[in-house]
């Protein structure tokens, strides 16, 4: 909401600069989001006087203009305007000045003659006659009235302004007006409210209930409708400065009576809306839902269809308005129109909201009527709306204000404690301090009730009490304490495990990364997957449409960025839910490990590490996985149990996601880690006797995978085995087709004693035994 500073000042004596105001209230709650100067960009344009005008001696299309700007000497400015005169007021950019589009003026010669300046058109200001219809299509702007020279041009025009955008929460419909936020900088420097004149001269012995009449059929969605009737209507522009006001606050000049409507709408957050009478049938306002079927074209021009959940503001024959949003076409103010009807009503703000949503078209009434505006804001938005026309001298306001009103709201009590207060602000403020900040908010204390006004809807506890007393009270003088809480919140049982997890990947030179859980279905076609995903209902788009059910894309996706920008050693983690569907939906969460220009190894290295600070062992095999390269994938088992799987990503996927060189993937579920998982650490002491080693090299067939050899190897090795490490693969010459020559070296210790040679020899032949009967192996010589 944009907010002209000068404007605000009219209704609160503002003694402090814009930016301290802003920061000011800011801390009080109502966040100003930005300060903007407008007209700043305009420099050096003063009123000036045109005191002759001669032809210019070399141009017949130039005339030299001699021009009074009230200083000891009058400027000579060359212009070919066709629509200025001797005795003209006019803007003068002088030699230096700054106009609109970065234009800047400089003196110097035209067809051999010397012009000081140039005179100003209202486009060369950074307007239109949009803003400024007494202006010329093509020439010079004029003042109407003469102006003091040499005077800054910019606050005689009204483009000088400061206007602060407040970026305010939707509890607060109080405060999106002028004399609302006028209402919170009166209370927080602890000055009077000076409200707008809302006086209404009785300018006709008419009675406006004699001329209307006012039924809501509904009361529930309609909770008032006020109005004023005003005769004798001139339409034409407002004055400057009510245009003015209008621009720097967001809304664009129509004529003097929807400008007013505007107007107060921004004065007091209040929608109003001018019918013209002589369009309402029989003088009857009927405020009611619409029928099933019913049409409606309003002020844009569009025919609209309406339903019965939808309130219109109709007569007898039709409707001419949908209520909190926009009036009908046919019922509009024109230039014929001799009777005006100010309707200031109130409406219930979540019917106004669905039925915007409805028809499709959020107007600054419906976005004001939405968040809960206050009823009592009708009588006193009509009774402005009135004083204006009498002011602006465009009508004639009829006797009295027609009001159906079925259920006035009144101030309402709300509990409070003073030391309950206290302890949740963490402060010492006095029961009689409290009710005098509270007293500057309007709400006035009754004992240990705060008796709060209509306006306030948003105050319905002890909690909000606090809230409003805090804030005027200041928050930066409230000194910083500890909460005192009679419970300390703690991690759960698996936040530890993933925080274990985290720190022990991070250990490893792994990053974290984030991804969405939604994705596209192309996903899965890039890693040749036929899962079968749950798709969203309403999906933000088609690359955004299903739940993801493997963590690979993101995972790839974000390696390939790394590699596309020569980040070559990526390694991350990320955990994350995936969700697939069983015999219902369901969601698992699982730890993802990726990594370029790394080997197979690496991150199998990288999963034993972490599984031994888990205290798992597991046994790795081999499996297909579509993504994953041939023969460069296995799977993670502990038990009879699958807990996760690794593997070197396929050329081709890598190629999809535009990865240089190899890339790796790794899953482990995190429920088998805290299934399965037993991270506490014993103490193992160094060993006093020495160990003895023994190499040995074993040919077996291609398929044989190096995990069953080692499983052998530990199940027939004996007690005294403590450490088996293959270290060397080879196929080539001396060994058969189709075979391969694996080399393990076989470490064996005893706690008690040195071993001898014959301790290890035995598990040897014991070894080579079973290996020869598991997998057909012979001993390499």
């Amino acid at each position: 909401m944009k907010i002209p500073f000068s404007w605000l000042k009219e209704y609160v004596n503002i003694d402090v600069d814009i930016a301290a105001f802003a920061h000011d209230m800011t801390m009080a709650g109502n966040k100003v989001e930005a300060i903007e100067h407008m007209g700043a960009e305009i420099t050096n344009v003063v009123v000036g006087r045109i005191d002759t005008i001669t032809q210019h001696p070399n141009a017949d299309k130039l005339v030299v203009c001699i021009v009074d700007i009230g200083a000891a000497e009058p400027v000579q400015i060359i212009t070919g305007a066709t629509n200025v005169f001797e005795g003209a007021y006019i803007p003068v950019a002088l030699h230096g000045a700054s106009l609109a589009n970065d234009l800047k003026i400089k003196r110097g010669k035209i067809r051999g003659e010397n012009s000081e300046g140039m005179l100003c058109s209202i486009e060369e200001l950074g307007y239109s006659r949009a803003e400024f219809p007494e202006a010329p299509e093509d020439g010079i702007y004029i003042f109407a009235k003469p102006q003091p020279l040499g005077a800054d041009a910019r606050p005689i025009l009204g483009i000088l302004e400061d206007v602060l955008e407040f970026e305010l929460t939707s509890n607060r419909p109080d405060c999106y007006s002028i004399v609302g936020i006028a209402r919170e900088a009166a209370a927080i420097y602890d000055k009077p409210l000076l409200l707008p004149d809302m006086t209404v001269a009785d300018d006709l012995e008419e009675l406006a209930a004699d001329m209307i009449e006012i039924n809501i059929s509904n009361p529930d969605l309609c909770l008032r409708y006020a109005a004023r009737v005003a005769k004798n209507v001139k339409i034409e522009p407002s004055p400057v400065w009510m245009r003015m006001r209008l621009v720097a606050a967001g809304l664009r000049p129509v004529n003097n009576i929807v400008d007013i409507t505007n107007y107060v709408m921004l004065e007091f957050g209040q929608p109003m809306h001018g019918f013209d009478l002589s369009a309402v049938a029989d003088g009857k306002i009927i405020v009611r839902n619409a029928a099933e079927g019913e049409k409606i074209t309003t002020l844009d021009g569009n025919e609209r269809d309406l339903d019965p959940t939808m309130l219109v503001i109709a007569d007898p024959q039709k409707a001419i308005g949908i209520a909190g949003i926009m009036g009908g076409e046919f019922s509009k103010v024109t230039e014929g129109a001799a009777a005006i009807l100010f309707e200031s009503a109130n409406f219930r703000g979540g019917n106004i909201r669905q039925s915007a949503k409805k028809l499709g078209m959020r107007t600054d009434s419906s976005a004001k009527y939405e968040k809960g505006l206050s009823p009592h804001l009708s009588e006193l938005a009509a009774n402005r709306a009135a004083h204006l026309v009498q002011k602006l001298g465009c009508g004639r306001i009829c006797r009295g204000m027609p009001d159906n009103y079925p259920a006035p709201r009144a101030a309402r009590p709300v509990s409070y404690d003073t030391d309950t207060i206290n302890r949740l602000l963490g402060t010492d403020i006095s029961a009689a301090h409290m009710a005098e900040l509270l007293k500057r908010l309007g709400i006035h204390t009754l004992g240990t009730a705060a008796i709060v006004p209509p306006e306030r809807a948003d105050i319905e506890g002890e909690a909000d009490i606090a809230e409003e007393i805090g804030r005027l009270f200041g928050y930066d003088n409230i000194a910083p304490t500890l909460p005192t809480l009679a419970t300390m919140g703690i991690k759960t049982p698996r936040q530890n495990l993933e925080a274990m997890v985290k720190n022990s990947i991070v250990a490893m030179g792994y990053c974290e990364a984030l991804s969405y859980a939604f994705e596209s279905p192309r996903a899965l076609e890039k890693l040749m997957l036929n899962h079968d995903p749950i798709r969203i209902t309403n999906p933000l788009g088609e690359d955004l449409s299903i739940m993801r059910t493997t963590t690979a894309p993101a995972m790839l996706a974000a390696l390939g960025l790394n590699s596309n920008r020569r980040n070559d050693h990526a390694a991350l983690f990320e955990i994350a839910k995936i969700y697939t569907k069983r015999d219902t939906p369901m969601e698992q969460e699982i730890l993802t490990l990726g990594a370029i220009d790394g080997d197979y190894l690496e991150i199998k290295g990288d999963i034993e590490e972490l599984l031994e600070i888990f205290g798992i062992e597991a046994d790795y095999r081999a499996t297909a996985i579509p993504y994953l390269h041939p023969g460069k994938a296995a799977e993670i088992v502990f038990g009879y149990e699958v807990i996760g799987w690794l593997g070197a990503v396929h050329p081709a996927v890598c190629d999809a996601y535009e990865i240089g060189g190899e890339a790796h993937l790794a899953i482990l579920y995190m429920d088998a880690l805290d299934n399965f998982g037993k991270p506490t650490k014993t103490f193992t002491p160094q060993p006093k006797f020495p160990a003895i080693t023994r190499d040995i090299a074993i040919i077996v067939d291609e398929s044989v995978p190096a995990a069953a050899i080692i499983a052998e190897i530990k199940a027939a090795g004996g007690k005294h085995l403590c450490e088996t490490r293959l270290f060397d693969v080879y196929r080539g010459a001396n060994i058969p087709p189709n075979h391969k020559s694996v080399a393990l070296r076989m470490t064996f210790r005893a706690e008690d004693r040195t071993l001898t040679d014959q301790d290890a020899d035995r598990p040897i032949k014991k070894i080579l035994a079973a290996l020869t009967t598991a997998h057909a192996a012979q001993l390499r010589e």
